[in-house]
């Protein structure tokens, strides 16, 4: 099963708001849409599923044009953020509503219901109603269903934004597991990028209704094919800052340098912007660390990490360190920045090293 999007857009009056967008999405793996909220995540899916109309270009299941196909015929299901689930209705009855109105017959109505309840540990629950269930459960129901569907493609938007941690951490765990070797294409929409990271396959970073990179998840991590890319997948926000390079050195400001190696060393000399991530601004000296010192901003505890945002140059960047560090707001502080981890990208924007 595959999902092609050919050169679609989408229109609002005079407002363009998803952009010429050509993809491929293909089943055995997770597609993920990873942006900020307005980037367009919700809207393409809603294309995709014949929800939005679209202004131009074409969307194709398994090579067939659906462009105009209505919801009900494009064979899909689609997984909200919010519990949508019927409140008259059992779970049981939640989970068959699809299959009643396609005309299964009882017997198979039966087993599949059973089959996906079993799947999101819910048999116990059949015989309630969603108002009886926790966020979590009701949630669980909404994945069932699309399960049971056996669609030929499953929506997936920001579905666990609103459960609890435990619970989100649980069912991203088990999410790969529970779509696995069923043949639909499975696209998912998340503003985190380590969400994306943990459900691997491959992604799309889309920004301002545009998809600015798509590849491989881990690939697209490692080396973003330009700034926006980058800033999309990073969070806390990542680190950029003007530099000009000379021979093998390169100079933030007047008072910070370094000395570049690997395939950056060999870029013509003159100026770039650098990137690098939270975690690679470490409040610990290393051996090749980069002293950065700058007045503390902000600080904040998260479990076992503790970050800081803190002035460099009038820009705000951020360190994030495991275990926790003691920093005092308004006082300078040095950090210390591991120069092989940056990005070096030329002044439009386009990865250079």
């Amino acid at each position: 099963m595959t999902i092609e999007l050919e050169r679609i857009t989408k229109r609002v009056g005079a407002v363009t708001h998803i952009k010429e967008t050509s993809l491929r999405l293909e089943a055995g793996h997770f597609n993920v849409l990873l942006g900020e909220t307005g980037s367009g995540k919700t809207s393409l899916i809603k294309m995709m599923a014949g929800l939005d109309p679209i202004a131009s270009g074409r969307v194709l299941m398994d090579g067939q044009d659906v462009t105009r196909l209505s919801t009900q015929k494009r064979n899909i299901s689609l997984v909200h953020q919010f519990f949508v689930n019927y409140p008259h209705m059992s779970v049981f009855d939640n989970i068959a509503s699809p299959l009643k109105v396609a005309g299964m017959a009882k017997s198979e109505i039966q087993g599949r219901v059973e089959e996906a309840a079993d799947l999101l540990q819910l048999r116990p629950m059949l015989n309630r109603r969603p108002h009886e269930l926790s966020g979590g459960q009701q949630q669980r129901t909404a994945l069932a269903r699309a399960i049971a569907k056996e669609s030929n493609a499953v929506f997936l938007d920001e579905p666990l934004a609103n459960l609890d941690y435990k619970l989100r951490e649980e069912l991203r765990d088990q999410l790969p597991e529970l779509f696995a070797g069923r043949g639909a294409v499975v696209v998912y929409a998340t503003s985190e990028p380590e969400e994306a990271l943990l459900l691997g396959g491959y992604t799309a970073l889309m920004n301002d209704g545009h998809v600015s990179q798509f590849g491989p998840t881990a690939d697209i991590y490692r080396k973003p094919a330009n700034l926006i890319a980058a800033r999309v997948f990073s969070d806390p926000p990542i680190n950029t800052a003007p530099i000009s390079k000379r021979g093998n050195v390169a100079h933030l400001g007047s008072d910070i340098s370094w000395t570049i190696e690997g395939p950056a060393a060999d870029l013509s000399d003159g100026d770039y912007v650098i990137a690098i991530r939270p975690n690679h601004i470490s409040p610990l000296s290393h051996d090749k660390g980069v002293a950065l010192t700058g007045a503390v901003q902000v600080t904040e505890l998260s479990g076992s990490e503790s970050s800081a945002h803190f002035r460099l140059h009038n820009e705000s960047w951020v360190s994030l360190a495991h275990g926790v560090h003691a920093y005092q707001v308004g006082e300078d502080h040095t950090f210390y920045m591991d120069p092989s981890r940056c990005f070096y990208f030329a002044p439009d924007g386009t990865l250079a090293a």
